[in-house]
């Protein structure tokens, strides 16, 4: 129990509650106190109502759950968001978004875009996102104002980008920031070298021993087709993780986005270095690209968190929607309809999400002592109705439509469905003006 003298500052009481940790419980009639942005109690709602508390929220017909953890996106890019559909991803890639990047990528740009993303994430229960774009400091100022919690990736490439003439630049840059806010409760670096394709073996051994110095998260696009894997055996006699793996990158730090192509070899290299994987199916459905199979990589142990994308290839970043979509391709590549269970697809949108991003000790499960993120889901509509398994009702039934409320640190940044840091309509007539400057040029 907390200490009865020192008042909680928001008592929470759901009709359900999901720790996640431990797996597969459900906690009915229990209440949630929240202190100083932490979670200080868990226990009956009789335990709970003995207790002092300056705010006691009710939430009937509601399910409380940790925050969602969007493990990798492009923030910004929500301003690109339809603007090249239906196309392979190398086309989608060079012909549209690099060029239309090199055009209106400035500062401006990704802090508009990083609001638009940061709101739309909110509003579907996403309190921390892990997030690879330019103008990475831009991005985490965004992050820093909205009170959400993040993992800023520093963008990598092998030539110049928007805000970093050439490598080199781009890592003095993310040092510098990762040392500025090394400290921050809500915002931690990482480096995101893009892909094996456009990051060479110089870069990425100057990566891994910043990384390993600092003790800083690699963010990487690994294995997102079968053409990427087949072009690089073709021209360096090599698979692309073994390729990493040589160099020293595989470990708990690296964070390996998409994985549809997963040879035996692939595997093992994976499970030997604890190496996550952030699995992407709807961007890797619209482009094509391949199935990751998230059940074989959950039996062997690795650990499989989820990801939109960006919102120009997915095209939302609705992370429940993902997990949905998650579940139900992980069965039919797996050929088992009890391939990944609605249990375990929460897990993989919470905790292990937390874990891939180096924050499994703060947050991704209601446990106390950990930061009270937390997203409260409304189960009492017609289309969820009747509950019997309110995560399955979740997962299954229910969209982001249903997000009531979200927490991050125990400050409450969506209301009752409304935002309340963010002005929903000047960032809706901020994004329509980008979209008629871009419309107007697009070809």
């Amino acid at each position: 129990m907390p200490n009865a003298a020192q008042p909680l500052d928001l008592l929470l009481l759901p009709s359900w509650l999901v720790p996640v940790e431990p797996a597969g419980v459900v906690l009915k009639e229990h209440g949630l106190g929240i202190r100083d942005g932490n979670i200080v109690f868990i226990g009956p709602r009789t335990e709970a109502l003995a207790l002092q508390a300056t705010e006691i929220r009710e939430l009937p017909g509601m399910l409380l759950t940790p925050g969602l953890v969007n493990a990798h996106g492009h923030a910004a890019m929500a301003l690109f968001r339809g603007l090249a559909d239906d196309l392979p991803l190398m086309t989608w890639l060079k012909d549209h978004i690099w060029p239309a990047e090199a055009r209106w990528v400035d500062e401006d740009f990704v802090r508009d875009g990083t609001d638009l993303a940061i709101a739309e994430q909110l509003q579907g229960g996403i309190t921390c996102f892990s997030d690879m774009y330019f103008y990475p400091r831009i991005a985490a100022e965004r992050v820093h104002h909205s009170g959400m919690r993040a993992q800023i990736s520093i963008p990598v490439l092998d030539f110049p980008i928007p805000g970093a003439r050439n490598a080199d630049e781009a890592l003095h840059q993310g040092v510098e920031l990762f040392n500025d806010l090394k400290h921050h409760p809500r915002l931690s670096i990482a480096f995101g070298p893009h892909a094996p394709y456009t990051v060479g073996d110089e870069n990425l051994e100057k990566i891994r021993v910043l990384a390993d110095e600092l003790d800083a998260a690699i963010q990487m696009h690994v294995h997102e087709t079968a053409d990427e894997v087949a072009q690089a055996v073709a021209e360096r006699g090599e698979r692309p993780l073994a390729r990493l793996a040589r160099l020293g990158l595989l470990g708990p730090r690296l964070q390996t986005v998409h994985m549809t192509q997963i040879s035996d070899d692939d595997l093992a290299l994976l499970v030997e270095s604890n190496t996550s994987v952030v699995h992407c199916p709807e961007s890797n459905l619209k482009l094509a690209s391949g199935f990751c199979p998230v059940e074989r990589l959950w039996q062997a142990g690795v650990n499989v968190a989820i990801g939109t994308d960006g919102a120009a290839s997915n095209n939302d970043l609705d992370l429940l929607g993902e997990t949905r979509t998650a579940a139900l391709l992980a069965k039919a590549v797996a050929g088992n309809a009890t391939a990944l269970d609605a249990h375990r697809a929460l897990r993989m949108a919470t905790l292990n999400g937390a874990r891939a991003l180096g924050l499994e000790a703060c947050i991704g499960s209601l446990e106390v002592g950990k930061a009270a993120d937390i997203t409260a889901f409304d189960l009492s509509g017609l289309a969820q109705q009747p509950v019997y398994d309110p995560v399955s009702q979740l997962i299954y039934a229910t969209g982001r439509d249903c997000v009531k409320h979200v927490w991050v640190a125990g400050k409450i940044l969506l209301d009752n469905r409304q935002l309340t840091r963010l002005d929903e309509q000047d960032l809706a007539a901020t994004a329509a003006r980008w979209g008629q400057r871009i419309g107007a040029r697009h070809e």
